[in-house]
């Protein structure tokens, strides 16, 4: 089949090589415009942009998929099929009708959970046992489309959602090849999604990421690890903002939620059950370091706590 791939981020890079070394031909590519990066605000071709670049295909860049360029310029490429993932704009209905085995995405949960933005975040937040992907052919709904298939994934007790996303992008990817095939030969055919077991998975904002500590231990540790790389955990200390990266629970339940206890080699902080143990902290305007070494900075007082 001829493909036209739709995708942004590297989670989509699997996806896109897998594709160019399948038996399909990939003709052009489809992406969010470059975007500015770094202190200097240089614009930055997007990672699906970069691996398109490498391969001599044809890139697109449309402000909006509305645009009635873009639109023209897609039909010319006369695709049979567009593949996508995590590309990052709405699809209207006329473009959605414009290949004839329509736009087939590839999404990082078992739909019908966690339909939405966030889908690896949420089900790490939320103690998912289980996570996987699912292809299904793109509608005009949120993540509503029949499935075509899924491929399913442990969710491993330090897994961080960045973890969790580069083993799904990986397996995904294979997926999204193997329903390519089978959508070519007619052997695939789409079917409804489940009507139970549906939910939702916004994104996730920096407000999101800041942690209660009065929240149980298991629930602070879900937090850190949902939200990192981003946008990454956080808490208030004497003021002030304070990211952290991973924490361990520790057999400790003296502390009140948010106290500080600093050890010779360890900072512990209270929540409503356990505490926890911090590791790496980054203070604003700081270079991360471990929380001792913060600790030894800022030396802080008797009970005194985060949040």
């Amino acid at each position: 089949m001829r493909l036209v791939f739709a995708g942004t981020p590297s989670a989509a890079v699997p996806s896109l090589a897998a594709l160019i070394e399948s038996s399909h031909e990939v003709v052009a590519v489809v992406t969010r415009p470059d975007a500015p990066s770094g202190r200097g605000r240089k614009l930055l071709r997007s990672p699906v942009a970069a691996v398109a670049d490498e391969a001599g295909i044809k890139v697109l860049t449309p402000t909006r998929p509305s645009d009635p360029d873009f639109a023209a310029e897609l039909a010319n490429l006369a695709p049979d099929c567009i593949p996508v993932v995590a590309y990052g704009a709405l699809i209207g209905a006329d473009l959605l009708a414009l290949p004839r085995h329509g736009w087939v995405n590839l999404h990082f949960s078992l739909l019908p959970a966690w339909r939405g933005a966030a889908p690896v975040q949420h089900a790490i937040w939320h103690g998912d046992d289980i996570t996987g992907a699912t292809t299904f052919a793109l509608d005009p709904g949120m993540d509503t489309g029949p499935i075509y298939g899924v491929v399913t994934e442990t969710i491993r007790p330090h897994d961080t959602a960045g973890d969790l996303l580069g083993r799904l992008s990986e397996s995904g990817a294979v997926l999204l090849a193997a329903t390519l095939d089978g959508i070519a030969d007619g052997a695939l055919v789409a079917q409804p999604q489940p009507a139970e077991g549906i939910s939702y998975a916004p994104k996730i904002v920096v407000d999101d990421a800041r942690i209660n500590w009065h929240d149980p231990a298991p629930a602070v540790d879900r937090l850190v690890r949902a939200t990192d790389p981003a946008p990454g955990a956080w808490t208030e200390f004497r003021g002030e903002r304070l990211k952290l990266g991973r924490v361990t629970t520790v057999d400790v339940d003296e502390l009140e939620p948010g106290e500080l206890r600093v050890d010779k080699r360890r900072v512990l902080v209270g929540t409503a059950t356990s505490a926890v143990e911090l590791g790496e902290v980054k203070a604003v305007g700081k270079r991360a370091m471990s929380a001792p070494d913060w600790a030894r900075g800022v030396r802080p007082e008797a009970a005194e706590r985060l949040g």
